[in-house]
């Protein structure tokens, strides 16, 4: 246990270097969580019979990552960074992976906007193809859970988003500070519960979208309650008391506008 308490101390968060660019471990767990996606879809797609090809579903897949690339970048620009105007009146830089002649990489990504960024991104794929949104939508909610464990494994390995100072024997120190590894549990609850739920109530959904409203109130309902222990973004703080944070909030917002909808669409199958 001493080993894990201390593992920060003895892990490189760069993988390896491409002549003097380094690769980290959080952008081979982001290309994971994007091919475990695409290829539990397709799987979904064939165990299903569900009525979309896999080329439609390789062209589909493009819309969706560049909307969800845009829509998390902005997203974090708009919600969390503290230079929101510098990037707006210099649009250029949002994606800029150099300071000072360094690279860096892209830092900073807001699930929340990824979310919208997916939905506008997937919403022109169904205008231009005709592929019923719902059709999309359902078969989304059983695929990004389990690729959403390899983002947060990549998130623990990249030492950010860390959790909030404990005492439990399991935390990790993190600059002289024993904390929770919030990144696995939201791993556990945001991925593997939610995959688990879903995957068994796809057959007995009423109607085509409803899976993608239970993912979006089962995710607002677990990464809420994850937010316990997860510290807030230190340039943003809490939002009441110290236990609110932004994430929290819109988490918990993304649920109950889910179970609205839900509720709306549920009641015109009846």
């Amino acid at each position: 246990m001493e080993f894990w308490n201390h593992i920060y101390e003895h892990f490189n968060p760069v993988a390896f270097n491409i002549f003097s660019i380094p690769v980290h471990w959080y952008g081979l767990m982001y290309v994971l969580a994007l091919l475990s996606a695409l290829v539990i879809a397709k799987w979904i797609v064939q165990k299903d019979a569900i009525d979309i090809t896999k080329e439609q579903l390789d062209d589909y897949f493009i819309y969706a990552e560049i909307g969800v690339i845009l829509g998390a970048r902005l997203g974090y620009i708009l919600f969390y960074d503290t230079h929101t105007m510098y990037y707006l009146t210099q649009p250029w830089q949002i994606f800029n992976p150099f300071i000072d002649g360094q690279f860096v990489g892209i830092r900073g990504m807001s699930f929340h906007g990824a979310i919208l960024g997916f939905l506008i991104g997937s919403y022109m794929y169904h205008r231009r193809h005709g592929i019923p949104f719902g059709r999309l939508m359902d078969l989304v909610a059983v695929s990004v859970p389990l690729g959403y464990v390899f983002g947060r494994i990549g998130n623990f390995l990249n030492q950010e988003l860390v959790g909030r100072a404990t005492d439990v024997p399991w935390g990790i120190y993190v600059y002289d500070t024993l904390r929770h590894p919030s990144q696995l549990y939201e791993a556990f609850v945001e991925g593997i519960v939610v995959f688990v739920i879903i995957y068994l109530y796809r057959k007995r959904k009423a109607f085509e979208g409803e899976l993608i409203l239970l993912y979006g109130f089962l995710y607002g309902i677990g990464r809420g309650m994850v937010e316990f222990y997860r510290a807030p973004d230190p340039q943003i703080g809490y939002l009441l008391g110290e236990w609110m944070t932004l994430g929290m909030a819109l988490s918990f917002a993304m649920a109950a506008f889910s179970a609205i909808v839900w509720v709306y669409f549920k009641k015109g199958t009846r």
